[in-house]
């Protein structure tokens, strides 16, 4: 399927790519208009391209919504020139995830109020393409056959304290649903664990991470939070109903609450299900991630840029200006740099970055 596939074939179906996040452990790199979604960070492909990419193929080009903020239109805009103009909607504020998930699930309902919706993250990194839309393709079909509320959870790899974790609870048999993938009634949602029970989260083994994808009918979405958060289902119909779509939002969309989709809807919910998927996924939380993909040199160094070395090993550095970096004596630094800022930190230190930024002048933000 291609983004020329005929509307009749896949009418029903809509993907809302939450793209307004403001990565600010990336930066240098990454500033207020240019946040990490917006970033080539492992080759020529930005990581919202790579995940409009993803999905096309499941749902035509114009089904696909990216929901962002006034100060990253015209980034996105860049970097998909052939993206739908209409499709790319600001939020007039940043209210957190469930009024923008409400937003999106407006934007779609005025025009298709039967529709299925899948609703990711423009900011993660995955390599298998095929895998993933074999699973989304699943989870579409489970949605339309259950009006359950579908998370798409990630099989853990190590026992990682960043990350929320799903637990899930009884094998769900579900009519109609054919998919290959297993299907799992949600327990509960875990937030970020401490180290020691992330490791007992990894060895019950009914544990995924929490991806942040979700895939729900409009009518099981509009059920669940008229009964858990009606001021979601409001703007919903509120927006269905507009005669002047974008006055509506201006208008309603500050009389939200400020709130994640987790603690709005999910963990109310007792109608979610989960497919625990088991392609790569990366949620790329800062400057360590990316090391695991670039470059490495004898001493371990992880390198974008012309590096010399001497003595020093285990070191991120990520230069996008062409100069050299020559490094000696040290070991376990980040090194960015870029035409305007260099970074040196600890990469213990790591996420410290959020911190630093505070003091960072205004004009380098």
């Amino acid at each position: 399927m291609t983004d020329s596939t005929p509307l009749s074939a896949v009418s029903n179906r809509y993907v809302i790519i939450l793209a307004g996040g403001s990565g600010t452990r990336f930066w240098p790199l990454s500033r207020n208009d240019k946040p990490k979604q917006l970033l080539s960070l492992f080759d020529n492909e930005t990581l919202l391209e790579k995940a409009v990419r993803r999905v096309v193929g499941i749902v035509p080009l114009d089904h696909i919504l990216v929901l962002t903020n006034p100060s990253q239109v015209e980034g996105i805009r860049a970097v998909l020139p052939d993206f739908p103009l209409d499709n790319i909607l600001a939020e007039p504020e940043r209210r957190d995830t469930a009024p923008a998930i409400a937003l999106g699930m407006g934007w779609v309902a005025s025009r298709n109020a039967t529709a299925a919706v899948a609703v990711l993250p423009a900011d993660q990194l995955v390599q298998d393409q095929t895998l993933f839309q074999t699973v989304l393709e699943d989870c579409f079909q489970l949605a339309e056959a259950s009006d359950a509320l579908v998370t798409l959870g990630i099989k853990p790899t190590w026992a990682c304290p960043g990350y929320g974790y799903i637990e899930r609870g009884e094998r769900a048999h579900v009519n109609g649903y054919s998919g290959r993938a297993a299907v799992y009634h949600v327990n509960c949602f875990r937030e970020k664990p401490a180290p020691e029970l992330a490791e007992e989260f990894l060895s019950k083994g009914n544990y995924s991470w929490n991806a942040g994808i979700f895939i729900w009918t409009m009518a099981a979405f509009l059920q669940e939070t008229g009964a858990h958060a009606p001021e979601l289902a409001d703007l919903v119909h509120e927006l269905r109903r507009a005669g002047d779509f974008y006055g509506v939002m201006q208008s309603q969309y500050g009389h939200t609450i400020r709130n994640s989709i987790d603690y709005a809807l999910l963990e109310k919910s007792e109608r979610v299900l989960n497919v625990e998927a088991g392609f790569d996924w990366d949620d790329v939380g800062g400057w360590i991630s990316v090391g695991k993909y670039l470059e490495k040199d004898e001493a371990g160094n992880m390198v974008r840029g012309v590096l010399t070395q001497l003595d020093s090993e285990d070191n991120l550095v990520y230069c996008t200006t062409g100069t050299r970096i020559a490094l000696l004596g040290v070991r376990d630094l980040i090194v960015v740099q870029t035409p305007d800022a260099l970074l040196i930190a600890d990469r213990g230190d790591a996420d410290r970055i959020k911190k630093l930024i505070e003091i960072i002048p205004p004009e380098l933000l």
